[in-house]
Formats: C-alpha cells, sequence, structure tokens
C-alpha cells in the first residue's frame, strides 16, 4: 500500500503581488508526497480564491479522499476513477495526479515528458510580470529587479491604472510587453477605447480583460481588437472551444487550473485543433510546479513560468533562471 502526505507551504513574497482582483504578501501551497518507501512523487497545489480554492477546503478534500480510498490506489487508472468520484479542487487534483505520475515515471524508469507523448523539455524563455504598481514605481521596480534581462513582460493592470502602467513600461524597456487585465473591464467599449490608444506594434497580446461571463461582448471585439485577446479565467479544466475561438485568439492553460497533466494535454490538443494560439501559465508556485509546467512547454507558442521567481527563499531550487530563460536542475 502506498504511503500519502500533504505537508504545508507557507511562502513569503520578495514583495506585494498585487492583481486587479487582489494583493498579497505571502501564499499558502501544498506539497502532495506519495511513496512506496523506495520510490517518491511529488505534486505541488497552488490555490486559487478566484475558483473558490482554499487552503483550508484543499485540506479537507484530501482528508475526504484518504477516507475514499487514495491510499489503496495502484495504476493511474484507479486514480483518476477515485478523482472522478470525489472530484477535488483542480489544483489539489493535479498535486495528487502529478505525484502520483512522478512516481510511477521513477519507479518504472520513465520521463515524464514521454509518458504524456510531449516534447523532451528544452531551455525555456519566460516572461515576467510586474504586479500593480503605482505608475511612478515602475522605472525604479524594472531597473532593481534587472527585468531587461527577460525577452518579454508582463504588466498586470486594473482600468483606473491601466494607460499609466503601460506607458511607463514602454518607456522604459523596449521589450515586447503582454498586459493582464484579470477581468478588470466591464464595458466593451471602454476596453476598446483603451486598447485602441496603445501602440499595438509593441504588445503581443492582453490576457483575459473583461469576465468570463461576458462571451457576448467578447465576440463583439474580437475581429475589431488592435490587440489580440488571449483567455485565461475562461479555461479551467473544462471549455467550448467552439465557442473559444470566437471570443478569443489563444488561450493560457495552467497545470493548477486544468487539475492534472492529462488534461492539459487534452485542452492543449483542442486548442490546436480550433487553431488558437497556445500559451503555458502559472499561479504564484515553487520550482516544483515549475518543473512539472517545463514538462510540457516545449509544446506550447508561449510561456509564462515565473511564479517562483516571486519567492523569497523558494525550496526546492528544481529549477534555474539565467538571462530570462529556464532550465531544469
Amino acid at each position: 500500500m502506498l504511503i500519502w502526505r500533504i505537508e504545508v507551504l507557507h511562502l513569503k513574497l520578495k514583495y506585494t503581488w498585487k492583481i486587479a482582483r487582489n494583493a498579497t504578501d505571502e501564499k499558502i501551497n501544498f506539497m502532495v508526497q506519495v511513496t512506496d518507501g523506495t520510490f517518491n512523487g511529488f505534486g505541488e497545489a497552488a490555490p486559487n480564491s478566484r475558483y473558490n480554492e482554499t487552503p483550508e477546503l484543499l485540506l479537507q478534500q484530501y482528508q475526504e479522499l484518504l477516507v475514499a480510498g487514495l491510499a489503496a490506489v495502484t495504476s493511474m487508472e484507479a486514480l483518476l476513477d477515485l478523482l472522478a468520484e470525489n472530484p477535488p479542487a483542480n489544483s489539489l487534483r493535479f498535486a495528487i495526479e502529478s505525484a502520483y505520475l512522478h512516481y510511477f515515471c521513477q519507479h518504472k524508469g520513465l520521463a515524464v515528458h514521454e509518458l504524456l507523448g510531449q516534447k523532451p523539455p528544452k531551455q525555456q524563455t519566460t516572461c515576467f510580470s510586474l504586479p500593480i504598481m503605482d505608475p511612478d514605481e515602475v522605472q525604479d521596480f524594472i531597473l532593481d529587479n534587472n527585468l531587461q534581462r527577460f525577452r518579454c513582460l508582463k504588466v498586470k493592470v486594473n482600468k483606473e491604472q491601466a494607460m499609466a502602467l503601460v506607458e511607463q513600461v514602454l518607456e522604459v524597456t523596449d521589450k515586447p510587453i503582454v498586459i493582464d487585465g484579470n477581468e478588470s473591464w466591464e464595458d466593451p467599449y471602454e476596453l476598446l477605447n483603451f486598447l485602441n490608444r496603445l501602440d499595438s506594434k509593441r504588445i503581443l497580446f492582453i490576457e483575459q480583460p473583461m469576465p468570463a461571463a461576458l462571451a457576448d461582448a467578447y465576440m463583439q471585439l474580437k475581429d475589431i481588437t488592435p490587440i489580440p485577446f488571449v483567455a485565461d479565467e475562461s479555461v479551467t479544466d473544462n471549455a467550448d472551444f467552439e465557442l473559444l475561438k470566437l471570443q478569443f485568439h489563444g488561450v493560457n492553460l495552467k497545470l493548477m487550473k486544468a487539475g492534472g497533466y492529462l488534461n492539459t494535454v487534452r485542452l492543449l490538443k483542442e486548442a490546436r485543433t480550433h487553431g488558437l494560439m497556445a500559451m503555458i501559465g502559472c499561479m504564484v508556485e515553487t520550482s516544483l510546479g515549475i518543473w512539472s509546467a517545463m514538462q510540457l512547454s516545449a509544446s506550447f507558442d508561449f510561456a509564462d513560468l515565473d511564479g517562483f521567481l516571486i519567492v523569497e527563499d523558494e525550496p526546492f531550487g528544481l529549477v534555474r533562471e539565467q538571462d530570462g530563460f529556464l532550465s531544469l536542475k
């Protein structure tokens, strides 16, 4: 019988992480481990309040899975059945699935990407995200954190400060940028006015500027926006890709949202089938979660895997960043 355990990860951040809907100086994640006493597998859960995930909920659901027979699982098929019968939050589902898959690969001497049918991990470029801040602080933030080493910067914005923040970043750097609205705009015409005022040559795309519920508004703007739309909150563990392709030019897939490696691979195939650009993203995570994302990242068009870089005293050291490139240790 396998032995499972869960450990709380109290992550202090290097600076206040502020996005359109909240701000925090720390993060509570979880590490899940499974072992037979010889071989081990580890996975990370990064609960996200946007999807009604809390640390308390994940701990409760983990205990419920133990009662439901998690320790008696002897195959991936049995694990998937258990998770289907007792569905946990997506981030916990990913931690459990990935821990077991990592254990299985170690036991069988397989590479994770091979089991998943993906390209081997390679040195990966990542963009780096700036949290929302006073526009006057942007220049010092970029210089103090040596962000010029990244080939692309992502700017978190709210609608009130969006123009000032984007203009400040464009003034300080010559790098292309991505804008992340985190569902800030409710009025599509207010959004379109903002987009039309930007220098579209220097902006790659904007992520999820309006709430996921505003499907009709996205469809109204998709063919007239000067800057491509990429879905984030509109894609979780399931998505209507026929509808998404009418709203967006691309999708941001995250292992924590998708609830596992296997479902992320499925969503990636759907994105390709429907002609959508595919990026792989992350939450605020340790290098354990980012290591997992890098098992898939070579199959994506764009990577935003900087979540571990804002963690002070990152505990695992599984991924190294140098000059804006990520590599596995």
